[in-house]
């Protein structure tokens, strides 16, 4: 006796202000060094999926922003 799984599509609609408060308040959350450490696993992740060198400096470019 086989019996077949159905599997139904499940969408939740979140507005895109929505998502940026989530994403805001997530990373405050998190302690500035938390913060840092995922900013460089990014960069290794960029340049080892792009295939290109990793610098061994960065230019440092702060834009600030005001949060809401």
């Amino acid at each position: 006796m086989s019996t077949k799984r159905k599997m139904i599509m499940v969408v939740n609609h979140v507005l895109q202000q929505d998502e940026d408060r989530l994403d805001t308040e997530f990373w405050l959350k998190k302690t500035p060094s938390e913060r840092l450490a995922e900013v460089s696993r990014l960069r290794r992740l960029y340049f080892s999926t792009a295939e290109k060198p990793f610098p061994e400096k960065i230019e440092k470019v702060v834009f600030r922003r005001k949060l809401r």
